[in-house]
């Protein structure tokens, strides 16, 4: 419960800044000038999201961040960190109710999309199986980035730094699948299991694998752990 009551606070902070009302519509406009205009989609004659679903995941990349960045790093810069830090309150109850709260905002952003996929639709036949696990993938994708995001901030008192950071945590294991064709074998192994792109992939073709659905979820256990064992030293600074 007060996990949530956390939460909740961090949803209303992003609507008391100019973040949601800047992140959410750049978010929607980019994937819908690229889905509809760039793409482009009226010219292919296909009911298919399959390029919506691979643009995605590299917006995140930047979006994420920009979003995760105030977390802590606000808080600790503004002193207000130290407020917070008093109240009846575990380490782990702070750092998930943040992680929903930014994941509460991204999820919003996702869901917006939607009238793409109903637009899609209308213009043909579209197989809601890729369209559901994509929107899956999407939502695994997006907490992962926005627990590696958290804990970024969570180690900076800078906005700048901890979106920096964010960025290229996100990034490398995003591209890290790309490399695949240039690196040993030996090592093409492990790359290819740290790929955030192969995995959502695979969900988003509609292939629903429980070890990447494992996957996803330890990439963010493991992350706001790290992001608690963090606030809990400083705690007893």
């Amino acid at each position: 419960m007060r996990t949530l009551l956390v939460a909740r606070r961090e949803l209303a902070g992003y609507l008391d800044l100019p973040i949601a009302y800047v992140v959410l519509p750049s978010f929607l406009v980019l994937a819908g000038t690229w889905f509809f205009v760039l793409n482009p989609f009226f010219a292919n004659g296909q009911a298919t999201l399959r390029p919506f679903f691979e643009l995605v995941p590299f917006l995140f990349t930047f979006f994420v961040p920009a979003i995760t960045m105030r977390l802590f790093a606000e808080e600790r810069r503004s002193g207000t960190l130290e407020v917070l830090l008093t109240w009846p309150l575990r380490d782990w109850e702070v750092v998930t109710g943040k992680f929903l709260g930014a994941l509460g905002l991204l999820a919003t952003a996702t869901l917006l999309t939607l009238p793409f996929a109903a637009t899609v639709a209308a213009m043909g036949p579209l197989d809601w199986g890729p369209v559901v696990g994509g929107y899956l993938g999407l939502l695994l994708l997006g907490s992962a980035y926005v627990s590696l995001g958290l804990l970024a901030s969570v180690w900076t008192s800078n906005q700048i730094v901890a979106f920096i950071v964010a960025f290229l945590i996100c990034f490398a294991f995003y591209v890290v699948g790309r490399a695949l064709p240039m690196v040993p074998q030996a090592l093409a192994g492990p790359l290819e299991a740290l790929s955030f792109e192969l995995r959502f992939d695979r969900v988003a073709r509609g292939v629903v694998d429980s070890r990447d659905v494992v996957f996803f979820v330890s990439v963010v256990a493991v992350a706001l752990g790290l992001a608690a064992e963090t606030l809990r030293a400083r705690r007893w600074r």
